[in-house]
Order: structure tokens, then sequence, then C-alpha cells
């Protein structure tokens, strides 16, 4: 990596504000390029970036924090030990780049591209005049992926040594080939990845969604599957038919008053293959205690004084659902989708009400932008990674919870 011009931070600055009033339309904008430089450890933190050109240069210790750069060029950049927190990088060229040790916590990786790539170095003296062309595998050796999203991203033939996925999702990701030996992917979301000739070799995959994945084409030595999560079984697939009538039947509770149907009982069930089933349906005081609900889309519904207690909810879609008085002590809402729902407390009657329970549950790096949790209990709940952000948290109980790592409580 020789041959690259250091930047400083006060040019660095000049060419990000005149790229971003490029890409706001205004007078004196300029697309921002940035391609084999040295930009280690300047701070691009907050800054956005999209569409820009930092292919091949140095950003090794660079502060990225919530930078934005979606779709830009970082072709065979050097990232190592970069700080890209809840940045974002959708559809980004992260071909042939080096993120060894890069820490990109809860960033935004959809559709990224990590396969190898080759790019051009130019000569120390002789500079573009004399290039040479490199090889380069992509690299994210023990970086940290905790938490973001990689859903159809591109890990074709790269390496991911011993990085940490934890609570990550790689739906739809291409792994075919690439090395993740040693990784830790528990609780990640794989579901649909193509893992062909993927080196999985000690790799930690407790607890993961491995549903329409094929590991049978993967090499596997030494992996930990402890309660991963695999297709729904046939007898799922049969139940799920019987769960649609009981989950009709709630809806016509509801409609007539309690004159016809009941609510449904759906305890300990594998509800996937449900689908889109309970989208916007009216579920009030339907139970699923225990049930698997990995991935359903369940926006707009009715749930009021619904029972959810140790159900895996894992990237469940609640939109603007209503769960006021809702049980869910204790269920795993990793990386759930609560913005704008309600899960507050449910009127019962004159000076009688019930609150939603959330005690214990497991919300790492949920969404709930928006959500009412007015009275919500949320004692000892896991909330590392959640997004509060302008949500109503008037008399919400936090008792015994660490809110250091909750995003938006300084706005609450």
């Amino acid at each position: 990596m020789t041959g690259r011009r250091q930047m400083t931070q006060a040019e660095l600055d000049m060419m990000v504000a005149a790229h971003e009033r490029f890409l706001e339309g205004r007078p004196g904008g300029k697309r921002a390029s940035l391609r084999f430089l040295n930009l280690s450890g300047l701070e691009f933190s907050g800054r956005n970036l999209a569409d820009a050109d930092l292919s091949a240069s140095i950003l090794d210790g660079a502060r990225m924090i919530r930078t934005r750069m979606d779709r830009a060029n970082l072709f065979g950049s050097d990232l190592r030990k970069a700080n890209l927190t809840q940045a974002s990088l959708v559809r980004a060229d992260m071909r042939g780049a080096c993120l060894r040790g890069a820490n990109l916590t809860q960033a935004d990786l959809t559709q990224a591209d990590f396969r190898e790539g080759q790019i051009a170095i130019p000569h120390p003296q002789k500079g573009l005049n004399s290039l040479r062309q490199e090889p380069r595998i992509g690299s994210a050796d023990e970086a940290i992926f905790t938490g973001a999203t990689l859903d159809g991203s591109k890990f074709h033939g790269a390496s991911a040594f011993a990085a940490d996925f934890t609570d990550c999702s790689l739906k739809g990701a291409t792994l075919t080939g690439a090395n993740f030996k040693d990784a830790n992917l528990t609780g990640a979301d794989l579901a649909g990845a193509s893992v062909g000739n993927c080196n999985l070799e000690g790799a930690d995959l407790s607890g993961a969604v491995l549903s329409g994945v094929d590991t049978g084409a993967a090499k596997m030595s030494g992996a930990k599957l402890d309660g991963a999560l695999v297709n729904p079984t046939r007898e799922a697939l049969t139940a799920a038919v019987a769960a649609l009538e009981k989950i009709k039947a709630n809806q016509a509770w509801c409609e007539t008053g309690g004159k016809e149907g009941a609510p449904a009982r759906l305890d300990g069930a594998d509800l996937r293959p449900l689908g889109e089933a309970m989208k916007g349906k009216r579920l009030t005081a339907m139970s699923a205690k225990g049930a698997c609900m990995v991935g359903m889309n369940l926006a707009g519904a009715q749930l009021q004084g619904a029972n959810f207690e140790g159900a895996d909810l894992r990237g469940v879609n609640l939109q603007r659902a209503d769960l006021r008085g809702a049980k869910l002590a204790g269920a795993n809402m990793t990386k759930a989708d609560l913005r704008g729902a309600a899960v507050g407390v449910l009127p019962l009657g004159p000076g009688r009400e019930s609150p939603a329970t959330l005690n214990l549950a497991r919300l790492r790096y949920a969404h709930a932008q928006a959500a009412d949790l007015t009275c919500a209990i949320l004692d000892g709940a896991d909330l590392r990674g959640a997004n509060l952000t302008g949500a109503k948290l008037f008399s919400t109980s936090f008792r015994d919870t660490d809110l250091g790592q909750t995003i938006g409580m300084e706005a609450a």
C-alpha cells in the first residue's frame, strides 16, 4: 500500500462538504474522488459519502460511525480496525477490501459485495504511468458484525476467519467458497443463504436460523449447531392448516364480541409456515407461548392482551401492531420491528388496566422508533442496540435494565 498521499482532516472536510452539496443538488457541489489516498485515522462520522469513490485508499483506523456510504466504491480499500458502527453501506462495492479487525456493529451492508477483486497499484515514483496488477481476496478476518444487516451480501471466496456475526442478518447471502472458519454466528439469521463449499469448521452456529440452507454442501467439521433453527418439519406444515383455522376463529371472536369463535391457542407451535397470514388480523387474547414465529409478518395486527411469553419472535414484523397489555416476558425479539407499535397499557374497565410485560425479554437490535411503551414493564430486558428514538416512555419500567447501549434514549 505505497504511494498514497496523506490527506489532512481539513482537506477531507472540504471534499466531503462539497460531496454533500453535490448529493443535495446545491451550488458548489462536486462528487468526492478519494481514491489512492492515505486517509488513516481520519474522522468521517455522521457524514454522507453515498456514491463516493474511495477505491484502493488506506482507511486504517478511520472513524466512520453512522457514516452513509450507500453504493460507495471501496474496491481494494484498507479499512483495518476502522470504526464503522451503524454505518450504512447498502450495495457498497467492497471487493478486495480489507476489514480485518474493523467494527461494523449494526452496520447496514445489504447487498454489499465482499468478493475477490484486483486493483492496479501505482508505482511509488512513476505513479499512474506504471501500474502493477494485484489480486485481493476480500478479508474480514476478526471483524465485528454484531447486529449488522448483510442480507443479499456477496462473500463468495472472501475470508471472515474468526469474525463475529452474533445476531446479524445474512438472509439470502452468498457464502459459497468463503472462509468462515471459527466465526461466531450465534443467533445469526442465514435463511436462504448459499453456503456451498463454505468453510464453517469450528464456527458457532448456536441458535442460528438455517431455514432454506443446505449445510450438507459446506465444511462443517467442529461446528456448533445447538438450538439452530432449520426448516419447519412436515408435522409443522400439517399443523399450520389447523392453526390457520384457529386464527380465523379468533378473528370471528373479536368481530362478534365473543359470540362466535374463540381466542386461538397456539402454544409451542412452529407458526413459520403461516408467513403473512396474521398480518393485520384481529387476534386479541390469542396465546402463542413458546411458539416459533421467526421472520413472520404481523404488521398492523391487533394483539391486545395476547400471550407470547418465551416465544421466538426474532425478526418479526410488528410495525403498527397493537400489543397493549400483551405478555412478552422472556420472548426473544432480537431485530424485531416494533416501529409505531402500541406496546403500552390496555384499559380493562373503570380503574382497571393491564400493562404490556416485556420483563427479561431479549430486544437486542430491535427497531422501536416511535413505539408507544407507556407504562410497559421492561425489567431486566436486554436492550443492547435497540433503537428507541421517538418512543413514548412515560412511566416505562426499566428496573435492572442496562440502557447504556440503547439508541435514542437521550432524546426520550
